[in-house]
This record gives C-alpha cells, sequence and structure tokens, in this order.
C-alpha cells in the first residue's frame, strides 16, 4: 500500500536568502523518496513558465533594489508570489524545511495559508524540534514537527503504508473510486 502516490507535496522553505537558493534540500527530498511516487511541487523547479527563481532573477532583483527600483522588484515578485501560493493551494500536503538562521518571509506566507486550508504540513527545523518557533506549535501539531530528515521520511512512509494512522486531524485519503480509504482519528 502506498496511500500518498501520485500525492502533489509543495516544498516550502527559504531560497532568497538561503545560501545555495534552497536547491540542495529540495534535490535530497525528491531523490531520497522517489520510491513514494509523489508530485513534486518544487519552486526552485516551477511547473510554468512564469514566476521562475533563478541566479538572474534574483541578481536582477538585487540590482534593482540597490538602484531604488522598487517598481521592478514589486512587479516581478508579485508574480512569483502568485504562483508560489497557487501551489500552495493545489498541493495535498506541504513539506517545510525552517532554518532559524535563515529569514523567509515567504516561507511564513505559505504555512499560514496551508495551515488555513487544514493541509498536513510536515516541518523539518534545521536546529532541531527544540528550537521551532513557538508560534508553530499554535498551528501545527507538534507531531508533525521533526528534528532530522530521517524523522520526517519516517513519518510518510509511515503515512504512506500504515493501515490505521494518527492523522493528528489533516490527513484526509479518497480513493478516486468514491470510498474515502482514511480517515482522521
Amino acid at each position: 500500500m502506498n496511500r500518498l502516490a501520485h500525492s502533489r507535496v509543495y516544498l516550502v522553505g527559504p531560497m532568497d536568502r538561503a545560501p545555495d537558493a534552497g536547491i540542495g534540500w529540495r534535490q535530497r527530498i525528491q531523490h531520497d523518496l522517489a520510491d513514494l511516487h509523489l508530485v513534486w511541487l518544487d519552486p526552485t523547479q516551477k511547473p510554468i513558465d512564469i514566476g521562475i527563481e533563478n541566479p538572474e532573477s534574483r541578481a536582477r532583483r538585487v540590482a534593482a533594489k540597490l538602484a531604488g527600483d522598487y517598481d521592478t522588484v514589486a512587479k516581478e515578485m508579485k508574480i512569483i508570489r502568485h504562483v508560489d501560493l497557487r501551489m500552495t493551494d493545489v498541493a495535498d500536503f506541504i513539506i517545510a524545511h525552517i532554518d532559524t538562521s535563515i529569514y523567509s518571509f515567504g516561507t511564513i506566507e505559505e504555512l499560514v495559508t496551508a495551515n488555513r486550508m487544514k493541509k498536513p504540513i510536515i516541518v523539518h527545523v534545521e536546529q532541531g524540534k527544540k528550537n521551532t518557533p513557538d508560534w508553530l506549535f499554535a498551528m501545527i501539531p507538534h507531531q508533525m514537527i521533526f528534528s532530522t530528515w530521517d524523522e520526517v521520511y519516517g513519518y510518510l512512509r509511515h503515512i504512506a503504508s500504515t493501515e490505521n494512522v494518527e492523522s493528528s486531524g489533516r490527513w484526509l485519503f479518497f480513493d478516486w473510486q468514491g470510498e474515502v480509504i482514511g480517515r482522521p482519528f
């Protein structure tokens, strides 16, 4: 059984201030969880030809800010924000990477948006669960916050394969033949 097969998962986390532009952890998780046959919504590899974030677009925004050309920054970022929030909308669940040493404003908005939709949000905190920002404990069931990627992987494999899962009130699984195959407890 793989109840997560073909689920759409959006990979949320810092990009513009991350040393590797947020690419590394996203590539690793897609490789490490390839056997779950997930549909990856990765903002570093957007499935659309607008709102692309790459070294050239980042350099253009940095130059625009230095020149005081905030209209250019705003115009470009509005498209990026629109695409990223749309990926939040269509995702079945979210995997978020939080690094408390990197300020990440888009990540916060994406998490708030997904939380209001009661989507499952799996959080990896780079500095460990004990360093999770307090506010997240009020938003997300703490059972879905992890210190290591191995814990994230184990949790997702558990959700994918265990007959009766404790869903923290977030997971709903539909049999597209018309029968519910998983319910929150």
